[in-house]
């Protein structure tokens, strides 16, 4: 894999990743790819983020079937965006994305909770191919959903849990 792995613990028994990324783009370049309909429909699939704590998520992902419907937990413009990678009814599996500058450019942390009895490989490894996507539009070279590059993450994963 081109990109170092995230880190990977156990939190309880409950599994905890952080995936990090720095890009050119600035924190507010970032900020409207990670949060505007139009731009995240690039890179994370089709729906809507209403920009405040309580607002819906509802994102419903083409060719896998995933569908999230819950609430941001956390909103700070610019800066911090958290909500539960979950459909109704499912598991609580948190995700907070924080931007912060980094020399003339922007990082990029992806922090994911998920249920001890679930796949935290295939997790990780969707979040990898996610933010390659994601780079891909901040460079404006949107690409499609690079499924090899996702199970290779997955392998890569796989022996780190």
């Amino acid at each position: 894999m081109a990109k170092d792995l995230g880190e990977v613990s156990r939190e309880g028994t409950d599994w905890m990743a952080r995936l990090t990324r720095e890009f050119e783009a600035g924190p507010s370049d970032v900020w409207q790819v990670l949060t505007e309909s139009d731009r995240f429909a690039l890179w994370l699939a089709p729906g809507t983020i209403e920009p405040a704590v309580g607002g819906s998520v509802a994102l419903a992902f083409e060719g896998s079937g995933t569908v999230i419907n819950s609430r941001v937990t956390a909103f700070e413009r610019e800066r911090c965006l958290a909500f539960s990678w979950s459909d109704a009814g499912e598991p609580e599996r948190p995700v907070r994305l924080w931007i912060e500058p980094s020399g003339s450019g922007s990082r990029l942390e992806v922090s994911l909770g998920l249920p001890g009895n679930e796949d935290m490989a295939k997790h990780c490894a969707g979040w990898e191919a996610h933010l390659a996507m994601l780079e891909a539009v901040l460079v404006g070279a949107p690409i499609d959903f690079p499924f090899e590059l996702f199970m290779q993450a997955r392998q890569s994963y796989k022996a780190l849990v």
